[in-house]
């Protein structure tokens, strides 16, 4: 398909007219055992009927509309529909704060929403009764009460089914949707992308990824992110993938061990999670089978390493090394329901090189990867295709210019480079430069065969009372290194040395305690485990094993334990799993203030 006509609505009805059979979608019922399947043609039939029912409801061309559905077929559904109307998505984190809500219906004007259920509707209502909110309507899909102002989303099926071979289709360069930063500082900001970034983006990360055909996705973090919102949105539609839609992240393993997909991408949380709790299987193995599977480990580690340097693999390791894999370490991958996993990535943040080690070891090659939502998503990418660097986050992808300005910070330019921000009269500020350039605010170097590093956020690094600048993300990481250790905060700015709040890994610290005989309270395990001299005394080895890889500045003087993990119910981690470095400073004001009292 040619990128001068290829939209969002082209590729549903290419895959339809292709692939009319072949399983697009599938969801599970709340509740239910059962998954329920849409082929790429029922998938276009659905999408023909809401549109209409959407354009009924007033959404016109270049309409903005708000979604906050969760990983529901119905959010899907209804992206794909309300674009074949003409409209411009938007989908909003469940977990956004009331104002964060206000902020985005005003920013955007949309006069259309659709929600989940009628328990997350009411601070939608408040905002269709406001003067200073354009929001009209409100569609509900569940529990929808029409004393309450609510549009029952059944009544979207009730508009006659348009002919599905008929339709306005947009314009490559036509809005597509404004994804909304996620505010890991200040009001999110409305980055506008359209068609042909999509397109562009999808084209060339295709390019660099090897998959089976028609792979199958699963779907699990927000589509309010610009990374679920590509691989679980709009690559599918481009490669006529299947996607499993995951509702709750809890039951992502179990969802995982069903689809045993060929693809998986995790942010750092959770491929660290995913580790922890093989980690916590393999130190339950007897001696013997622990054995096997440490020469397992090592083989396939050698293995990785001959890829990672591009040397060819000698035919004898790799020999020794399939066998191995196939006969210790894919039982073992199945358990989590990655045995058939061929691409394996992450991105969000920069990844622990312990855990990517870890997994190199159980023969899976994590490829890291790095973009933003003003990139349209990925701009560099390790690949298995192109070569990769473990640790570092790969090279740009075809058509995306980069360089590091004098400062470290890193620039992109290019065709994925978005539109600009939205105002809130419409038009759009650019992001880049007068040479095209976009300022990331990431910092980072390029090394000498072209991949690319990144150290930390620009604004986030610290600054001591020394002057020393100081990137917090490797410090936390090496913190991490050790089992016990699941999360990291390292705080300094303006003050003579770092200190750091840990958090204990909830999947590993039961085991670890179990090994070495530490009792804990049934009814607070957490909080026993974290206040227990043995635990303490591991957690003080592993803060003085940090310290020890790392350079003065960087050290680590006092810590703290905490007993509770971080996630963004609790508001330490975006809806993506990013720390939110502000809030938990803000948060535990008073356990850091501690940390320097003498």
């Amino acid at each position: 398909m040619s990128p001068t006509t290829a939209t969002v609505t082209h590729l549903l009805h290419r895959n339809a007219d292709t692939w009319p059979g072949r399983p697009a979608l599938s969801w599970r019922e709340p509740g239910s055992p059962d998954w329920t399947t849409l082929t790429w043609s029922g998938v276009r039939d659905r999408v023909a009927v809401l549109a209409e029912g959407y354009a009924a409801l007033g959404a016109a061309p270049g309409d903005h509309v708000l979604l906050m559905m969760g990983n529901r077929p119905e959010h899907w559904l209804s992206d794909l529909a309300l674009v074949r109307a003409g409209a411009v998505t938007t989908t909003v984190y469940s977990t956004s704060a009331p104002d964060q809500v206000r902020h985005i219906a005003r920013h955007c004007r949309a006069r259309l929403a659709v929600v989940g259920d009628a328990a997350s509707a009411g601070v939608w209502e408040r905002l269709v009764a406001d003067p200073d909110t354009p929001l009209e309507r409100l569609v509900v899909v569940e529990g929808a009460d029409p004393a309450r102002g609510h549009v029952p989303y059944s009544e979207l099926a009730t508009v006659p089914a348009p002919d599905p071979a008929v339709t306005d289709r947009p314009d490559p360069d036509d809005r597509l949707t404004v994804v909304y930063t996620s505010g890991t500082t200040g009001e999110p900001k409305g980055v506008v992308l359209t068609h042909r970034h999509v397109f562009d983006n999808a084209t060339a990360l295709d390019r660099v990824v090897e998959l089976p055909d028609h792979a199958d996705h699963i779907c699990y973090l927000p589509l309010a992110h610009i990374a679920e919102r590509m691989l679980g949105l709009y690559l599918p539609l481009f490669r006529a993938s299947h996607v499993w839609l995951c509702a709750d992240p809890q039951e992502l393993p179990e969802v995982l061990r069903h689809v045993r997909p060929p693809q998986f991408f995790g942010v750092p949380r959770v491929w660290e999670k995913l580790a922890s709790a093989l980690r916590a299987g393999l130190d339950r193995l007897p001696d013997d089978r622990r054995a096997a599977v440490d020469r397992a480990r090592a083989l396939a580690a050698e293995h990785v390493a001959h890829r990672e340097r591009g040397e060819r693999v000698p035919a004898e390791l790799d020999a020794d090394f399939r066998r191995a894999k196939e006969q210790v370490l894919r039982p073992l991958l199945a358990a989590a329901g990655l045995d058939r996993v061929v691409w394996a990535a992450s991105a969000s943040a920069p990844m622990p090189l312990e855990v990517v080690r870890f997994w190199a070891g159980m023969g899976v090659a994590v490829m890291d990867a790095w973009g933003l939502t003003e990139s349209t998503g990925v701009a560099t990418v390790n690949s298995p295709v192109s070569g990769f660097r473990l640790g570092s986050v790969g090279r740009p992808l075809d058509g995306v210019e980069l360089r590091v300005a004098e400062d470290g910070e890193v620039l992109l330019r290019g065709a994925t480079v978005f539109e600009g921000y939205l105002n809130p009269d419409g038009t759009v500020e650019p992001g880049t430069d007068a040479g095209g350039w976009f300022a990331t605010g990431d910092v980072g170097r390029r090394d000498e065969d072209g991949f690319v590093w990144i150290t930390d956020r620009k604004k986030e690094l610290i600054v001591t009372s020394h002057g020393k600048n100081v990137a917090p993300s490797p410090v936390e990481n090496a913190l991490k290194e050790h089992p016990l250790i699941g999360q990291a905060y390292v705080h300094g700015d303006g003050r003579p040395h770092l200190v750091a709040l840990l958090v204990l890994d909830p999947e590993t610290a039961p085991a670890w305690a179990a090994s070495h005989g530490v009792g804990a309270d049934a009814h607070d395990e957490g909080r026993s485990l974290a206040e227990h001299p043995a635990v303490l005394a591991e957690v003080e080895r592993a803060v003085a094993a940090a310290n020890a890889r790392l350079s003065r500045p960087e050290q680590v003087r006092r810590h703290r334990l905490l007993d509770r993990e971080w996630g963004p119910g609790t508001g330490e981690l975006t809806p993506a799993l990013k720390l939110r470095r502000r809030v938990v400073r803000d948060l535990y004001r008073d356990e850091l203030a501690a940390l320097y009292t003498p």
